[in-house]
């Protein structure tokens, strides 16, 4: 399994900086260490010990053949978790998750397949012999199919497991994740209840080195278990 991130590159990366202690969840109680000028300090051990156990349940479900979705409306997150996503050609959102996306299914993946399609006409030759109005038309309904649905447009079924990203933000998701059967791993900050999720994390969901070094993380060992199915 890919190396998990040491103490001290957490600590660096400012993963134990939680919320301010007026606004923590009591269920966050066991992972917090202590408060440090009003604000909560999450207890890195037990970060390291509970990454290490979501990692494990992803190479298991990678090996499978399963397919995990790194999600995130954080603005500050969006570059670094579509690239990690990238890396391990696994698909995203990065974008304010778009009710209906696991429940309604087969309704939302038309949009793919429309997305494909626009994509397609964009680039045949028959493309600039269009009147401009109809180009402009076409370009712009692609880009905000693209914006919402992009970084899905390969997926043909519902996935395994939903990386959150972090879980506060992301009900949605969550609420969807848990009415479908799907699984859930997600960075859970102070400010929230880890209890509906599969495998907790509990860390800075905030700060962006914190959210790389975690999405690096799982897309390291998903990349790892990817290249060994490769190999078998």
């Amino acid at each position: 399994m890919a190396e998990l991130p040491s103490l001290r590159e957490m600590l660096a990366a400012g993963v134990h900086f939680g919320h301010k202690r007026a606004r923590w969840n009591p269920k966050m109680a066991p992972y917090i260490f202590a408060s440090k000028n009003g604000v909560s300090i999450i207890d890195l051990e037990k970060t390291q010990k509970m990454l290490g156990q979501a990692l494990e349940a992803i190479a298991n479900e990678i090996k499978e053949g399963k397919i995990v979705v790194f999600v995130t409306s954080k603005r500050q997150a969006r570059d670094v978790v579509k690239a990690a996503a990238e890396s391990c050609e696994m698909p995203y959102v990065v974008e304010k998750w778009h009710g209906g996306t696991l429940t309604n299914f087969d309704v939302v993946a038309k949009n793919f397949k429309t997305l494909k399609t626009l994509k397609e006409q964009m680039a045949a030759p028959e493309f600039t012999k269009l009147p401009n109005i109809e180009q402009n038309q076409i370009r712009e309904k692609a880009q905000k199919l693209e914006r919402i649905f992009g970084g899905l447009s390969k997926l043909t079924k519902k996935p395994n497991i939903l990386f959150l990203i972090g879980a506060y933000d992301e009900k949605i998701a969550l609420s969807e994740a848990k009415k479908e059967g799907i699984k859930v791993v997600a960075l859970v900050d102070t400010n929230m209840s880890p209890e509906e999720i599969d495998w907790p994390i509990p860390a800075n969901d905030d700060a962006t080195k914190a959210i790389k070094l975690m999405a690096e993380a799982v897309a390291g060992v998903i990349k790892d278990n990817l290249l060994k199915k490769e190999i078998k």
